[in-house]
């Protein structure tokens, strides 16, 4: 192997450890604070969501600030996918081999996160979730919470304002889980993650279909939207979510 060859070889091995460790401290960090927010708040639903949301958006935006100068911290197939179909034309962005890794290490990342929460709370590391959520609104939810994600991200770079991502993109996800009714979960690797914990972020195998179907058509709805509002988007898809190492090698797009 060559040196060139080499040094894309460890620069790839870092940036997919970094969405595998990130994708799963974003999903111990959902489950661990609303397994204490039951145990700390029982019976008030309504605070128990507030806790979980405010250590979701303080945790995410923390995440992305460590991971985000190494992989750009998308910790969310929807996100690397748009960064790939966006940044396609114009050779930047993700690659087609780069997405496949990234949503593979984000979802095994995932479930990884809902077995440390499990283990941290002395829990059964595997507890599948008997939640249900299902339900037309609940779906809408979902499409509306993941469309606004990917306008937020992108607005932000193309804008030249990616190094406010990390506290943008706590704010909104920590927001919505108010403001959509399906509590924004905007996320299909972390969708299949929450279905390994039976406590109060889970969801039931049976409902993880469905919400990564309302995540795509969101992904859908916010390309559609992306390219109206903002045509160039993808001219700035290596800033996604944040600019990455600068020393890393130079990689060839496909």
């Amino acid at each position: 192997m060559t040196e060139p060859e080499l040094m894309n070889s460890v620069a790839t091995w870092r940036r997919l450890l970094a969405e595998f460790v990130g994708t799963a401290l974003l999903v111990a960090a959902v489950v661990g604070s609303g397994i204490m927010a039951t145990t700390l708040s029982p019976g008030d639903v309504g605070l128990q969501l507030l806790q979980n949301s405010v250590a979701t958006a303080f945790a995410l935006g923390a995440l992305i600030l460590t991971f985000g100068p190494i992989s750009g911290a998308h910790f969310n197939p929807v996100v690397s996918a748009a960064d790939w179909w966006l940044g396609r034309r114009h050779g930047t962005g993700l690659t087609a081999s780069d997405l496949a890794g990234y949503a593979a290490a984000q979802t095994l990342g995932a479930i990884s996160g809902s077995v440390l929460a499990n283990s941290m709370f002395d829990l059964a590391p595997v507890t599948i979730s008997t939640t249900t959520r299902s339900g037309a609104h609940l779906w809408l939810g979902e499409v509306v919470a993941t469309t606004g994600l990917l306008l937020l991200i992108f607005a932000l770079v193309r804008s030249g304002r990616a190094a406010v991502a990390p506290a943008a993109v706590g704010a909104y996800i920590g927001a919505a889980y108010w403001f959509t009714s399906s509590t924004s979960f905007a996320n299909p690797a972390v969708t299949i993650g929450r279905a390994f914990t039976d406590t109060f972020a889970g969801i039931a195998p049976a409902s993880v279909p469905a919400y990564i179907g309302a995540q795509l058509v969101g992904l859908l709805a916010g390309m559609g939207l992306l390219a109206a509002l903002y045509p160039h988007a993808g001219v700035n898809a290596d800033q996604v979510v944040v600019p990455h190492d600068e020393t890393a090698p130079v990689r060839s797009r496909v």
